[in-house]
């Protein structure tokens, strides 16, 4: 964690320039990617989202000590007092001048500290699995980041595979990982709100691809796969959750750029589960 935090300190201090991210996870020992993704998941929003909440809450406090608007504007990267004041509005709710008067409330973003927590009694069900290249085969659509509530295209998008449907792809899975997933592809590492990612109802397959089903091809890699069972959706939600928190910073592994795996078989009634989630990992050094 103290690498992490010190990633934290070199954040806060070029708050007022352009920050390289790429310095900033060298700083924590891990790639640009996996920096990316574990801060979003750690922190529970994206790492842009984080500078921007941060960079507003400094310039509220100096606008307060008299700062000028454009003089404030220009020191934290922006062209124009117009461009400022919208970016100032989505995190506070109120206009930089409005800020001055007293008794304005302001949305203030703390600093993260990134803390070992003492856990891991439970042992974490997981295996290191190094797979062939393979084929997903089945349907896309290309939906929008929602992190608040359900996503409606999500929805709509599953609604539309019917049973059969699901089991033509089914049928197609006679190689590793098994089952039939949900996957999410080509994505933005941060998973920022309102960024597409592509989502999918695939196999992986060895079999030739019929024409009206939508192919991708995955490259051969090694995979962390987690398995957890309980009540649905909090038990795949979890995974993804502890992965991030426990997982990682207790093996040698970083998260890899590749799709993202999760298949879920419900137990009669809907309410209980299995799920299985499946992750692209290559080793610190960066070899996979």
């Amino acid at each position: 964690m103290q690498q992490w935090n010190q990633a934290i300190e070199m954040i806060e201090a070029n708050l007022a320039t352009d920050i390289d991210v790429a310095d900033i996870a060298r700083a924590a020992a891990t790639s640009e990617y996996h920096f990316r993704r574990m801060f979003s998941t750690l922190a529970g929003m994206p790492l842009s989202e984080y500078v921007r909440r941060r960079r507003m809450t400094v310039a509220a406090a100096e606008l307060i000590r008299g700062c000028g608007v454009l003089e404030t504007a220009v020191k934290y990267g922006y062209t124009s007092a117009e461009a400022f004041n919208r970016a100032f509005k989505v995190v506070h709710g109120v206009s930089p001048v409005a800020a001055r008067t007293p008794g304005t409330h302001l949305a203030s973003q703390s600093r993260l500290s990134f803390h070992l927590r003492v856990e891991g009694t439970t042992p974490m069900k997981h295996r290191i699995v190094d797979l062939p290249a393979f084929t997903l085969a089945g349907h896309s659509k290309s939906v929008p980041v929602i992190h608040s509530g359900p996503n409606p295209h999500i929805i709509d998008f599953e609604r539309s595979i019917t049973a059969e449907m699901r089991q033509r792809i089914a049928d197609l899975n006679d190689v590793e990982p098994a089952g039939l997933f949900s996957v999410t592809a080509n994505g933005d590492p941060e998973g920022r709100e309102g960024t597409d990612v592509d989502y999918w109802r695939a196999a992986a397959t060895s079999k030739p691809v019929p024409d009206d089903l939508e192919s991708l091809d995955i490259p051969a890699g090694r995979w962390v796969v987690f398995a957890s069972a309980g009540a649905m959706p909090e038990a795949a939600q979890r995974l993804w959750a502890d992965a991030a928190a426990e997982w990682f910073p207790a093996n040698p592994y970083r998260w890899a750029p590749g799709p993202q795996l999760l298949s879920v078989d419900l137990a009669p009634g809907g309410a209980k589960g299995d799920a299985v989630l499946w992750i692209p990992i290559e080793d610190e050094t960066g070899a996979v």
